[in-house]
């Protein structure tokens, strides 16, 4: 699952990174040799809920679900990270365990920067210490949003602002998405029972506003699904 990588190419992705494009070459190149490349096949699990934290992690390609689940089995999906997104910064800097599992939904290939490394470069650049905090932040307002999504809106809310995410800007768009993992864990990730998913998907391909095709769904007006009255 881990294995060396050549520095130079650790560099130039590190590069493309929002966490790190900041960073001068000389910087990138430090940092480079001490980060360790993770491959991932899906259903791989990175990490398990009460390990020890020793640095972040970045997605190049891929996703890893960060979930926790119950004494009973049942799962609830925290976070789907994508392409370009770091996770682990929070917990690195406690330096306490991981409180959830992460797990690849898919083939994924993932940076590894230990907690050593991070530390050196935030004592070094004020711009990566802003760009570290910009992060969190980020997370921090996600965690808001989640807890207001799931105490103050609808489950139809819910489903309809989820598929707004993926939909382009403008909002004369017609959009065919495929879902970019399974319902069951999307379902999760809004706090709903697949069963409610499944009910909120028909009543809005029953009102026009999309249709359904297994993870493929086409979205004949952006504009018309925003202004669903819910």
């Amino acid at each position: 699952m881990s294995q060396d990588a050549n520095p130079e190419n650790i560099q130039k992705i590190l590069s493309h990174l929002p966490l790190f494009q900041a960073l001068s070459p000389q910087q990138l190149a430090q940092i480079a040799l001490g980060v360790r490349e993770l491959r991932l096949s899906k259903g791989d699990v990175l990490f398990r809920r009460g390990d020890p934290t020793l640095g972040l992690h970045v997605v190049v390609f891929g996703q890893v679900k960060l979930a926790i689940s119950s004494a009973q089995g049942n799962e609830k999906v925290v976070e789907i990270i994508g392409p370009r997104q770091s996770f682990g910064e929070a917990v690195m800097f406690l330096e306490r365990p991981y409180p959830v599992t992460a797990e690849a939904l898919v083939d994924t290939l993932l940076l590894h920067v230990a907690r050593e490394n991070v530390n050196d470069l935030l004592t070094a650049d004020p711009s990566f210490s802003r760009a570290m905090l910009a992060g969190l932040s980020f997370r921090l307002h996600s965690l808001i949003q989640d807890v207001e999504s799931y105490s103050m809106r609808s489950s139809t809310q819910r489903v309809v602002g989820y598929l707004l995410q993926l939909c382009p800007e403008d909002p004369e768009a017609k959009v065919e998405l495929v879902l970019p993992t399974s319902k069951l864990v999307i379902a999760s990730r809004l706090n709903l029972t697949p069963e409610t998913l499944s009910r909120v998907l028909h009543d809005l391909s029953r009102n026009q506003l999309i249709e359904v095709d297994g993870r493929t769904i086409r979205i004949p007006s952006v504009r018309r699904l925003r202004e669903f009255d819910v």
